[in-house]
């Protein structure tokens, strides 16, 4: 099988697994034993995580990848302008897991696997499905900086939160223990890296782009 349909055979595959993924590891955080925050809490915390907001815009980019365009919100994440920041915002969580937070944790069990599915998983198979069987050649290289908005806007948000709660999703971001000057270091770091990642995905979506034509 190839072309079209096999594309969304492969969408389909991923938009389950990020799906699976996502209700697992919150079905996991309100049943954690933990220090007994609620429900309500215990979700508020789940969304803080940039891992639980790009595997969520992973599975709805492939869930509308498969399904066909009704409305304005599926033509929404269908357009290639979201596809690309969801391959950036993946793959930005996979190489940051992997490079930095994977050896400060060691899960166990469902843990484990909701673990790997979100951090390993999902970011390879929605990459094998962007680079090898998406529509490609839609995309400007002013898109590169328009993605910046994303994890900018998450930054704010969640030091606000911590600001507030004294809790932040991911050690390096933690002005507590860090002070600002540190966390303000990282965050730059990060945004160079995915600016430097979004201009090589624009690159290569237009090589593709003209390839095909």
């Amino acid at each position: 099988m190839t072309g079209w349909p096999f594309s969304r055979l492969t969408a389909g595959v991923v938009a389950l697994t990020a799906w699976l993924a996502l209700v697992l590891q919150y079905v996991l955080i309100i049943v954690s034993p933990g220090d007994g925050i609620g429900p309500l809490l215990a979700t508020f915390r789940f969304i803080a995580f940039f891992t639980i907001l790009s595997n969520a815009m992973v599975a709805l980019t492939a869930t509308f990848a498969v399904l066909p365009q009704t409305s304005s919100f599926a033509g929404f994440f269908r357009s290639a302008r979201v596809r690309g920041c969801a391959a950036l915002c993946i793959g930005i969580t996979l190489a940051i897991y992997h490079s930095i937070l994977a050896a400060t944790w060691s899960p166990q069990g469902a843990q484990w696997v909701a673990d790997v599915a979100l951090h390993y998983a999902v970011p390879l198979l929605y990459m094998t499905w962007w680079l090898g069987f998406a529509p490609h050649g839609g995309l400007a290289w002013l898109d590169a900086v328009r993605w910046l908005l994303f994890p900018l806007v998450y930054g704010v948000c969640v030091l606000l939160r911590g600001a507030w709660l004294h809790e932040y999703p991911y050690p390096f971001i933690d002005v507590d223990a860090l002070g600002a000057a540190v966390v303000a270091r990282n965050a730059v770091g990060v945004g160079v890296l995915f600016l430097v990642v979004g201009l090589a995905l624009v690159a290569f979506d237009r090589w593709r782009g003209r390839s095909r034509t």
